[in-house]
């Protein structure tokens, strides 16, 4: 007789889930992504539960953009909070990112697709760990993270 396997529970579930509905090649590793996680949840003094990472295209994102936002215009990254915990303990969100968004402002920086893609992410998990960027201040202090955390796994920002 065949025995069902464990339904996953509690620690077991995975973190982060990950979808590339926009057909693009991503230039980023899963492990990668799993260890910044770890290190914005240490450094960052908060706890993921589930996040869920989705590539999409620019009419995705546009149409995501109007419909939850107002706004008709690409972006790179939309990012949505879901609980409702202000303790910043299991945050679950999903962060809706535009390949190719990424790879154009990779090529306008000059920088690799590899490490913009890893910096768009950063970006994601700190709007959900309750970094805004409306004001110069803010953005300062978001792009001086996103460089440091590029940094600890190795990549130039």
């Amino acid at each position: 007789m065949a025995t069902f396997p464990d339904i996953p529970t509690g620690n077991d579930l995975p973190k982060l889930t990950l979808s590339n509905p926009s057909g693009e090649p991503l230039p980023i590793k899963e492990p990668d992504l799993e260890t910044l996680i770890s290190l914005i949840e240490k450094n960052e003094n908060v706890t993921f539960s589930e996040i869920e990472l989705v590539y999409v295209d620019e009419e995705h994102i546009i149409n995501v953009n109007k419909e939850y936002l107002g706004r008709d215009y690409v972006t790179d990254i939309i990012s949505f909070r879901y609980d409702e915990n202000e303790s910043g303990s299991a945050i679950e969100g999903t962060l809706f990112c535009c390949a190719p968004r990424i790879i154009e402002q990779s090529e306008e920086a000059g920088s690799s697709h590899e490490s913009e893609f890893y910096r768009i992410f950063i970006h994601g998990l700190l709007h959900l760990a309750g970094y805004n960027d409306q004001a110069n201040d803010e953005k300062e202090t978001m792009t001086r993270l996103e460089n440091s955390y590029l940094k600890q796994i190795g990549m130039e920002p």
